[in-house]
């Protein structure tokens, strides 16, 4: 029988080490995605949210993605629980949920991405457990579970939030967070940073795994205030940014 593969980014996580996490704007075909292989991402992100991702690419694409080496995780449109398992089912080791603003939304994703006990998520299997007895009792460990903090109310109920169990990643994205302060199209400007900072803060303090989207610019901040998970855009900076910052986290 076959062994469930291992989610590189959650095991990462779990050691106490960052998760670097490439998005695949740019890349959304699967020749274009195996040709990420020589990085060594630790996770590809494809985009259905506002990509070209779909149920009818998402195997093609996780697949793809396998034989990188790195965990398949996407981002789905909406919080709604047949789409988040399909997206499993499919082949995605992690999901991303947008605009998770209550402790109830964040319960929500894990009962949808959760099999019994901790949730009931559609008890079907994945493209992940062809061949792999007993996949229903194995896969929470392997599944992980990002949600996104990217609205002032989300920030506001953030304690609340972060007392969800089997949440993995806790991700401040500035874009949205910047729209629903009144700064639309503005995620850099110093109200918006200085808000995305002290819920980077509060995740950490609160002892979860908070995650951030990094730049050459940005990295050592985002590193030293002990974000973990780290998503960035290969083509701009990848090669001699984030793979450094990579080496030095795990030295």
């Amino acid at each position: 029988m076959a062994e469930l593969r291992a989610n590189r980014a959650k095991q990462k996580l779990a050691n106490g080490d960052v998760a670097v996490c490439f998005a695949a704007w740019g890349y959304g075909g699967a020749d274009g995605l195996e040709r990420l292989a020589p990085l060594e991402p630790d996770g590809i992100w494809l985009e259905g949210e506002h990509g070209e991702v779909d149920f009818s690419n998402t195997g093609e694409l996780t697949r793809a993605i396998d034989l990188t080496g790195a965990s398949p995780i996407v981002r789905v449109h909406q919080n709604q629980a047949g789409v988040i398992y399909r997206t499993l089912d499919l082949g995605a080791q992690g999901i991303v949920v947008p605009h998770v603003n209550t402790r109830e939304e964040a319960e929500a994703v894990v009962q949808a991405g959760k099999y019994a006990p901790l949730g009931l998520r559609g008890a079907f299997t994945s493209r992940q457990g062809i061949g792999v007895a007993n996949y229903q009792s194995l896969a929470n460990d392997q599944t992980m579970l990002v949600i996104l903090i990217e609205d002032i109310i989300g920030v506001q109920n953030l304690d609340e939030i972060l007392k969800v169990d089997n949440i993995d990643v806790f991700f401040v994205a500035p874009g949205d967070l910047a729209q629903t302060m009144g700064l639309i199209g503005q995620p850099h400007h110093p109200d918006v940073q200085s808000v995305v900072d002290e819920s980077l803060r509060r995740i950490v303090a609160a002892g979860r795994t908070a995650g951030a989207l990094v730049s050459n610019e940005n990295a050592a901040h985002h590193l030293e205030q002990g974000v973990k998970f780290f998503l960035g855009g290969p083509p701009t900076w990848i090669e001699d940014g984030l793979v450094e910052m990579n080496r030095r986290a795990e030295a």
